[in-house]
């Protein structure tokens, strides 16, 4: 199905007689909608890109970060500007719409002010709109779809399988789904995906003879134009993520094999290449400064919403590197002018979800009522309220990681809390129940056990350093992804810019130094190694028992550490 201006208005009209717009203005809501995604066909290829939606099938609150530190030469480049300086850096207006989609700034009342962004009935209808006058348009899905909900969860990912052949996926990667193990990702490729969405990935090979696991790239043709999508899964599953769920699957960033790639398709006739990625952005920008041939990257994995693209420079030419931020909030829209065997120009655009602007298809809005109806009293317990914002993005931490930490100290009687740098998880503004469904939506993986550990000072500093190293390392190759680990009770110095080994300092507990040779308990979750298998019980049934006793959660300071040789840094406003 597709829909003409016409009909878009049509039911932005029925939407609006229901209540949808803002302050109850169908005039306001209509000028928003038609200023915000009112984006003219260009040239004669056009891709349409969505990644790391994390399973939110339901519009969301989503908080972008107020620290994206960047270090050596990515200081101040796109994506580690933040606030205000993200705005001067991409000509955004202070205080509009477009402000409060790509900024945290004002954050709780501009969402009060322009609601809920995502939801993939919404999403749905926005694809149709952009495909209506885009014929052969192509829409790229970055990975981390299935994973991110309770429903996903629950359903071993098959809700979301079922959303995005319905949404009209065409080709997707990988990173978060390869946790449901190896063979149910071969299962929904082979028997849910046959003809319908090409799963690629040319840096995913088996560890015993190297053979391609997926497809390496395709060619669709779109308007007579051959067009290749090659895909690069994330480089460090196994690493981030538990190795014995894709035991005989090898990763890595493949930079050769991807020069192969392009290369063969190039050879094969492809006039336009594309990288359907999810290195993440660092890694994708040096990547196009070395790989030839590549036209545009559509990055994903940190989640950075950038509302235009990169210029790269490298041997072969120019390279356009973009990302498409997270949680269902954004579709990007890629038109080429591709005359004479390659591109000539382009018109980019990331465009905002905005459930109040963009009326619910309704066959996916019936669908995704149908896939939520058997687990709605699950999902609708209410566990407490929160007086204050509630939110995981940041490079050190967020309220919900802080949340989450005090009640691992709290129910494990443990001195100190790790919780993982994940950079998925939905908002809540002050005064919000929280329900369960809202804690799966930071919690919901398949290894959840929650652990109970004697570390020692040394090896309290170990991680820390390590995971610092993986954030902060001046290589982006030696980037692996994630934000810092989130610490509870312990307070610490961290210089981003030092060497490896040198960035973490100054450790206290309860205004005692950590002292190395002494063991402390250390609660956690989230364990990779296969031994720490059912370890303990559930990290959401931990948390669950915490908000039920407390019933309303105050507002609590961050625990966030001392930062050094950070000052004037456009990627922090604290």
């Amino acid at each position: 199905m597709s829909m003409n201006r016409r009909e878009f208005m049509q039911m932005l009209a029925v939407a609006a007689a229901g209540g949808m717009t803002l302050h109850s203005s169908f005039a306001r809501a209509e000028k928003a909608a038609e200023a915000l995604y009112d984006m003219p066909k260009f040239g004669n290829v056009s891709l349409l890109h969505m990644t790391d939606c994390h399973a939110q099938l339901l519009p969301i609150y989503f908080r972008e970060p107020n620290v994206n530190l960047g270090v050596g030469g990515m200081v101040g480049n796109a994506p580690h500007i933040v606030g205000e300086r993200f705005l001067k850096h991409f000509g955004i207006k202070p205080g509009s719409i477009e402000a409060h989609a790509f900024t945290y700034l004002d954050f709780v009342e501009a969402a009060r002010t322009y609601g809920k962004v995502g939801g993939f009935a919404h999403l749905s209808t926005l694809v149709k709109k952009m495909k209506a006058n885009r014929p052969g348009a192509l829409l790229l899905d970055g990975g981390d779809t299935w994973q991110g909900s309770g429903t996903a969860l629950w359903t071993n990912a098959q809700d979301m399988v079922d959303a995005c052949k319905l949404l009209g996926v065409d080709v997707m990667t990988l990173h978060w789904e390869s946790t449901y193990g190896a063979d149910r990702v071969k299962e929904i490729e082979e028997k849910d995906f046959a003809g319908k969405i090409d799963i690629v990935a040319q840096n995913v090979k088996t560890t015993d003879f190297e053979d391609p696991v997926f497809k390496p790239y395709v060619i669709k043709n779109i308007n007579g134009v051959p067009v290749a999508i090659v895909g690069q899964a994330f480089p460090y599953t196994p690493i981030a993520n538990p190795r014995w769920q894709t035991p005989d699957w090898s990763f890595g960033i493949q930079e050769q094999g991807m020069q192969e790639a392009v290369d063969a398709a190039r050879a094969e006739g492809a006039q336009v290449v594309v990288v359907l990625s999810h290195n993440g952005m660092d890694v994708d920008l040096k990547l196009a400064s070395r790989v030839t041939g590549i036209d545009a990257i559509f990055g994903g994995h940190t989640h950075d919403g950038m509302p235009a693209p990169t210029v790269v420079e490298n041997a072969g030419g120019k390279t356009l590197v973009t990302n498409a931020g997270s949680n269902g909030k954004f579709l990007g829209v890629m038109d080429f002018d591709v005359k004479n065997g390659k591109v000539v120009d382009f018109r980019y655009k990331l465009l905002p979800v905005f459930a109040n602007l963009l009326p619910a298809d309704p066959e996916m809005a019936a669908f995704i009522d149908k896939t939520r109806a058997p687990f709605l009293e699950k999902l609708t317990e209410k566990l407490a309220v929160t007086e204050g914002m509630l939110y995981r993005r940041g490079n050190f931490n967020g309220s919900w990681d802080q949340l989450i930490v005090d009640a691992l100290i709290a129910e494990k009687d443990a001195e100190l809390a790790f919780s993982p740098g994940f950079r998925w998880g939905t908002s809540l503004l002050p005064g919000d129940t929280i329900t369960m469904e809202h804690l799966l939506d930071q919690t919901a993986i398949t290894y959840p056990w929650t652990t109970l550990t004697e570390m020692s000072g040394e090896m309290i500093k170990t991680v820390l350093e390590d995971v610092a190293d993986n954030l902060f390392n001046p290589d982006p190759y030696y980037q692996q992804g994630g934000d810092m680990v989130r610490v509870g009770g312990l307070q610490y110095t961290c210089d981003p810019n030092a060497a490896m080994g040198k960035r973490i300092d100054n450790m206290m507990l309860k205004g005692k130094r950590i002292e190395p040779s002494k063991t402390y308990k250390v609660a956690g979750w989230a364990p990779v190694s296969e031994e720490a298998k059912d370890s303990g019980p559930a990290v959401w049934d931990v948390v669950a028992n915490y908000l039920r006793g407390q019933k309303v959660i105050t507002q609590r300071a961050l625990n966030l550490p001392t930062l050094k040789g950070m000052d004037g840094n456009p990627g922090v406003a604290v």
